[in-house]
């Protein structure tokens, strides 16, 4: 007859060191550090056999094309991170190229705004060498509409009611800063303030200027959760209208001959009088303002 084993008895389990409790209570992991957002980026080409594609794919790297134009529109606009949440939510990135009309546009998938695309005129890009545009040239022109277009994907709106002049010249100040700007831009001092793209650019680099770099970035900042008031907008952040920063903007420039289109800068100096600073001809008295279907 077979004896009956004795029941188990669990083991009790050790206690830990009173001190070790005590110091894993109080210890605990440093917060990593705000980032630059790291979106899914697709790159999607409709036609590769067309001359646009051949120049795209030849002047340029299409691992990081992408990439480097989100750390150079991030780095402008939110650096240094006080924390993401003031970044949009922007989860992904899709540059088509495709022949269009136009050159660029950028906007958000119906189902999920936070997924953006980026529609690329292939017929603009084959047309940069018809201009006779050297290999480098062609890389800056693309690398800027990507840049540009880049911006739309993480700028703020004022939920959008800002001008759509402010909201191009943001996107072109980035592309200046980036020393993409191309040979055919020119300052300009006459018109709106909101007319948009590289004449707007120009004025939000002197307030950047005058005011301290990192002005442009308070004014996307500005826009982010309220609509927009032109009234307040300006006085808030430098205490003076938008028209009077255009009208002292404007100040620094000197038409010498409508006719000739001579447009000079001027760098006032300690006496009052003013000298000369940079001189650039407008062709036929106008610049060029940026190419239709450029948004």
């Amino acid at each position: 007859m077979s004896s009956i084993p004795p029941e188990a008895t669990a083991s009790p389990i050790p206690l830990r060191p009173a001190k070790a409790a005590a110091e894993s209570a109080t210890t605990s992991r440093p917060h990593p550090k705000p980032g630059i957002p790291t979106p899914k980026l697709r790159l999607e080409c409709k036609d590769l056999s067309h001359p646009g594609a051949l120049i795209f794919f030849g002047t340029t790297n299409p691992a990081t094309i992408l990439s480097d134009a989100v750390t150079v529109v991030l780095q402008t606009l939110y650096i240094p991170f006080e924390g993401n949440a003031a970044i949009p939510p922007t989860r992904s990135i899709t540059l088509v190229l495709r022949s269009m009309p136009g050159v660029a546009y950028t906007t958000g998938i119906d189902l999920d705004d936070d997924h953006k695309e980026i529609h690329f005129s292939l017929d603009y890009i084959a047309n940069i060498k018809n201009t006779s545009a050297s290999p480098q040239r062609q890389r800056q022109e693309i690398e800027g509409v990507i840049v540009h277009e880049m911006v739309h994907c993480w700028q703020w709106t004022a939920l959008g009611t800002a001008p759509g002049g402010l909201i191009e010249g943001i996107a072109d100040f980035v592309r200046l800063r980036d020393a993409l700007d191309p040979p055919h831009w020119k300052k300009e001092s006459g018109g709106d303030w909101d007319a948009g793209y590289q004449h707007t650019a120009y004025f939000l680099e002197w307030i950047d200027a005058k005011f301290g770099e990192g002005n442009v970035m308070r004014v996307n900042e500005a826009l982010r959760d309220k609509k927009y008031d032109e009234k307040s907008f300006w006085r808030q952040l430098f205490g003076k209208s938008v028209q009077d920063l255009w009208s002292e903007y404007s100040k620094t420039f000197e038409v010498d001959d409508l006719e000739e289109g001579v447009l000079v800068e001027r760098d006032t100096v300690e006496d009052g009088k003013s000298s000369v600073k940079n001189k650039s001809v407008i062709e036929g008295g106008t610049s060029e303002r940026a190419p239709s279907g450029y948004v």
